[in-house]
């Protein structure tokens, strides 16, 4: 590769809130989100929430000739939503399901329906090798209430470390996508200080779009405006994340959001804005000298949101765990009422009670029985990722109390190589 090396990348991403017989206008809005796609030519086009596989089907038809190289990340009952369009062939792709998802009794939520994911794209442009990320987080629904902030917390841990195990060989890394999760909540902290990624926002030279980057906006039709009351300038919970490795420096040149309308039609693409960014590959400029006070400052934040959402997953984990007893209890008392009303029966003395009550018993035991073992997976599952974050966070205490002048990545390897030692 030359020395003088240099890329551009051109990026769009946006969530496109297509949810079959729900979705206002969507037939129309995936129309004209072709048509965008086709007109502006980007190299690559990460969407979220395109739930209906016809639609993508239709978007790869009308988008073959700009963008012959495409996929679908199918997973759940109703499919993860994501997929991707490349103007470039794609040389491997691959998806995670996230462990935990929401509750499958929230059905007027849906997330545990969709299984959400991330998906992962390996791309060979002019000899760089890019690592794509797509995905979208569990959704809030309430602030003031989070009943799933523990879950989104441990989705983006979850993330955080895909991206880590996954990205060794890339010389890029791009992260696009719906996180459901403002700038400052601990799950977009935890991801970003793990993972070294940059946030095109705070990194770009040239923003043009929505007050504060904000990426649901009142101005759009389609957005609930009772949701938005506490945000008089809306929400940022969509992002382009990135970051360079293997010698290499990336920038983000310009970044655009749509603003709540579209400038034809006169309605948005979708309730969601969407996000273009313009980044530049290139070689590393001549190395500094690094500030020696810099290495314990990141350490410093770094154990800071790790001891956060280890703290977080350990009341997730003792809810789930009580949610389980809980269930235990009445799975006993169900069994016991059970033989009671078949002593009832065969004694004959109250046998139409006895019978009319058998069905409904069933039943609690059965929703008993299912709720028990969905919260003993849930906390197998937040255990499983706090034992994770206690081991990093483990090592990243002893690299502050040893006075390693090492940054967080090179803390990463050295976790790495540990577990590999235990293994």
């Amino acid at each position: 590769m030359k020395p003088n090396f240099s890329l551009r990348l051109r990026i769009f991403n946006l969530n496109c809130w297509g949810i079959p017989y729900l979705s206002k206008h969507r037939g129309d809005r995936m129309k004209r989100l072709g048509d965008l796609l086709n007109m502006e030519s980007f190299d690559l086009a990460l969407l979220e929430e395109v739930w209906s596989e016809q639609d993508f089907q239709r978007l790869r038809q009308k988008l073959l000739p700009a963008y012959p190289a495409a996929h679908y990340f199918r997973s759940g009952v109703i499919g993860s939503g994501l997929c991707v369009f490349s103007k470039h062939p794609i040389q491997e792709f691959t998806q995670h399901v996230y462990t935990l998802n929401g509750y499958p009794y929230m059905i007027h939520h849906g997330d545990w329906f969709c299984g959400k994911a991330v998906g992962l794209l390996v791309l060979h442009l002019s000899g760089l090798v890019l690592n794509a990320y797509v995905t979208h987080l569990h959704a809030e629904y309430n602030r003031q209430k989070d009943v799933y902030l523990t879950h989104r917390v441990a989705q983006a841990w979850e993330l955080a470390q895909f991206i880590h195990h996954t990205s060794k060989k890339a010389d890029v890394v791009l992260l696009c996508g719906d996180l459901n999760l403002h700038p400052k909540d601990l799950g977009c902290r935890l991801l970003k200080e793990w993972t070294g990624l940059h946030d095109a926002y705070h990194e770009t030279r040239d923003f043009k779009g929505s007050e504060e980057g904000c990426t649901m906006v009142p101005e759009n039709c389609y957005v609930s405006q009772r949701e938005l009351e506490p945000f008089p300038f809306g929400i940022r919970i969509d992002y382009v994340l990135y970051k360079a490795v293997s010698g290499f420096y990336i920038s983000c040149k310009t970044l655009r959001t749509t603003t709540g309308h579209d400038p034809h039609s006169g309605t948005p693409l979708s309730d969601h804005e969407a996000l273009m960014a313009t980044l530049c590959v290139r070689h590393s400029p001549p190395q500094h000298t690094p500030d020696p006070t810099q290495g314990p400052a990141e350490r410093s934040r770094l154990i800071s949101v790790l001891k956060e959402a280890w703290t977080e997953l350990d009341l997730g984990v003792a809810q789930a765990r009580w949610w389980a007893t809980f269930a235990g209890y009445v799975i006993g008392l169900g069994l016991l009422l059970l033989a009671l009303l078949c002593a009832l029966a065969a004694g004959g003395g109250v046998r139409e009670v006895a019978i009319l009550l058998w069905t409904p018993s069933v039943g609690v035991l059965l929703g008993a029985g299912a709720v028990y073992l969905f919260h003993m997976q849930e906390a197998k599952g937040l255990s499983r990722a706090r034992a994770e974050l206690q081991h990093v966070l483990g090592r990243a205490r002893e690299a502050q109390d040893l006075g390693l002048e090492s940054q967080p990545a090179l803390l990463l390897g050295q976790q790495e190589r540990d577990g590999g030692e235990e293994q």
